[in-house]
């Protein structure tokens, strides 16, 4: 996996290119440019902190749909606008869209650096919550039907014994299956589980009364 965060330059304007191609190497990142976004999109996706400066009016599509793409497929991706006029409607759609910034020509190259070393911060905090999810799944994934059944009746509040009379089992069975859920899902302590399954978006039984195990 490449380490060194990558910096997408979408712009029809060659000479514009090779000069956001020589401040982002100067910033210490790498530098990808492509003159059409169709040639992006053919790029595979980077699995490193990254960020896409993006010509608001690039030759094949429009940039504010090439943003709505982005923002489904490559949700890590930040996205900031450079365009050659001051367009507020065009700068307010973008920016309401979710974009990371709005730039107008000319710009000063130490803004334009400050701007892509904030949003590289945002894709790599990203990817580290798009990685630990990840890990979150795979552990769920690992549970027997069983272990998942009762680990949601644990969640929502219910002891053992009720977890128990719930699922038609002993309370030391349900003892022991909690311990495996503990165990698989890596959780170190109750609320911490509580928390995993939220983040997993696990449906969970509504209980009237919360009582901690």
């Amino acid at each position: 996996m490449l380490s060194t965060p990558v910096v997408f330059v979408i712009d029809q304007d060659n000479a514009l290119r090779s000069s956001l191609a020589a401040l982002i190497r100067a910033s210490g990142w790498r530098a990808e440019t492509f003159a059409s976004a169709r040639e992006f999109l053919a790029r595979p996706s980077a699995v490193v902190p990254s960020c896409l400066v993006l010509d608001v009016t690039p030759p094949d599509v429009n940039g504010l749909d090439l943003q709505k793409r982005i923002a489904v497929e490559r949700p890590d991706l930040p996205v900031i606008f450079i365009a050659g006029s001051a367009d507020v409607q065009t700068g307010v759609r973008a920016m309401k869209a979710g974009a990371f910034e709005f730039l107008v020509k000319p710009f000063d190259d130490a803004v334009l650096a400050g701007v892509i070393e904030a949003a590289l911060e945002r894709s790599r905090r990203t990817l580290e919550h798009q990685s630990k999810l990840q890990s979150l799944r795979e552990s769920y994934d690992s549970l027997t039907p069983r272990e998942r059944e009762v680990m949601v009746l644990v969640v929502s509040g219910l002891l053992n014994k009720q977890v128990g009379g719930e699922l038609g089992i002993s309370e030391i069975t349900v003892k022991a299956h909690r311990g495996q859920v503990m165990r698989k899902m890596n959780a170190p302590s109750l609320p911490a589980l509580v928390t995993m399954v939220a983040r997993l978006g696990v449906p969970t039984p509504v209980t009237a009364d919360l009582v901690w195990a």
